[in-house]
């Protein structure tokens, strides 16, 4: 009965979910409304609807109810009741390796192909590994944490003593398991930032000097700029984003970490700054691009569903918009941070030969952040000097 229920809980969310907002935003209006669901229920609930989507457009033909069974034997490697109620002789191979329950789906339902997840593997970065990159929507990422400087031993024993695991990648990043109740945890929360491994990663590039003038110029919620503030605590800087909100949430966020001394600027940069920048002059500028997001689709696999092809030139448009518009304020002979989220191409190598023959840059170096081989999102990262 309970695995009927939660089956029956399964449609009925996805029944009502509608694919123009993040399910992230839509479960807890749903649970709001079936207050009589407890933790434990809500947890599979979550289990059961992001395993559905991270078979992407994988035989899409195939009933919902079918299609929820593969994913969970993918998608787990431990046993639960749900599946072995429903198909009792997969639940029996759920330790198998990858590849092995691969095969065996493919057994039961031939049309299945892995390349279907996500059926964009020809558009992908060149150094991207496509049956790794594949394979990783079968696996939820980790949460990620930067731990401010000297807290590391006393965030990491409060850990300890909760006994919560956790991977040490550096000295002040560590992954724990998706899902874990910092708050719960820790009195004080201004020890460290949840920030994935690859977007911390995105600071080896910055290479700021003392008393620079440099621009975030699309800080969302102020990551980078933090990044960049503990790299060189004396820089002059300079926030901006078209979402007023963002920025509003943004201040108490450098509060928290002691940044207190910073412009922000509401801008829309597909237009001209000028009204805004006309007299600035910036030694660095950081520009982490909006983008399809597809390297972060491990944690939202619902956006594969929702995605078409059109998209990814539609993004690249976007960003030949508004580079222009950013790096007319960057000093000659300084370097422009360009990230983006995505694992495409045409978002990624494409706008850096873009940026070089088009706007005369220099690379000095680029990356792919192959974040799907360490349970965390996929970004792309290049540093490019103003000639």
């Amino acid at each position: 009965m309970k695995a009927f229920n939660q089956l029956k809980t399964f449609h009925r969310i996805l029944e009502g979910y509608r694919a123009d907002s993040p399910l992230g935003k839509f479960l807890p209006g749903f649970y709001r409304l079936n207050k009589q669901m407890g933790s434990s229920d809500r947890r599979v609930a979550n289990r059961l609807i992001y395993n559905y989507f991270r078979l992407g457009k994988a035989i899409i033909d195939v009933v919902p109810e079918e299609r929820l069974f593969v994913a969970e034997f993918l998608c787990n490697t431990q046993s639960n009741s749900f599946l072995a109620h429903f198909k009792p002789e997969w639940e029996a191979c759920i330790s198998f390796s990858l590849d092995d329950k691969l095969a065996m789906v493919k057994q039961v339902y031939p049309n299945f192909k892995l390349e279907d997840v996500f059926p964009w593997s020809a558009a992908l970065s060149p150094s991207i590994d496509k049956e790794a990159f594949l394979k990783s929507f079968f696996t939820q990422p980790d949460l990620y944490i930067r731990i401010l400087k000297g807290f590391e031993t006393k965030v990491k024993a409060t850990l300890t003593d909760a006994n919560i695991t956790f991977r040490e990648e550096s000295p002040q990043c560590l992954a724990l398991p998706n899902g874990t109740r910092l708050e719960n945890i820790f009195t004080d929360q201004h020890l460290f930032e949840v920030q994935d491994l690859s977007s911390q990663q995105t600071a080896n590039y910055f290479k700021p000097n003392k008393w620079e003038h440099w621009w975030d110029a699309c800080a969302a919620s102020g990551g980078k700029t933090l990044l960049l503030h503990e790299l060189q605590p004396d820089l002059k800087l300079v926030v901006s984003d078209i979402r007023e909100s963002i920025l509003a949430n943004l201040d108490e966020r450098f509060l928290n970490a002691g940044l207190r001394k910073y412009q922000k600027k509401i801008l829309d940069l597909t237009k001209t700054a000028d009204p805004e920048l006309h007299n600035y002059e910036f030694d660095g500028i950081i520009l982490d691009s909006p983008c399809s997001g597809s390297g972060t689709w491990g944690r939202t696999p619902e956006m594969i569903s929702q995605f078409e092809d059109y998209k990814i030139q539609s993004f690249k448009n976007l960003q030949q918009n508004i580079v222009p518009n950013v790096i007319k304020y960057l000093k000659p002979g300084k370097p422009l941070i360009y990230i983006t989220c995505s694992a495409f191409k045409a978002e990624n190598e494409d706008m850096v030969e873009f940026l070089v023959k088009e706007l005369g840059f220099k690379l000095e170096e680029q990356v792919t952040l192959k974040g799907y081989e360490h349970r965390a999102d996929t970004m792309f990262v290049a540093r490019l000097i103003k000639n």
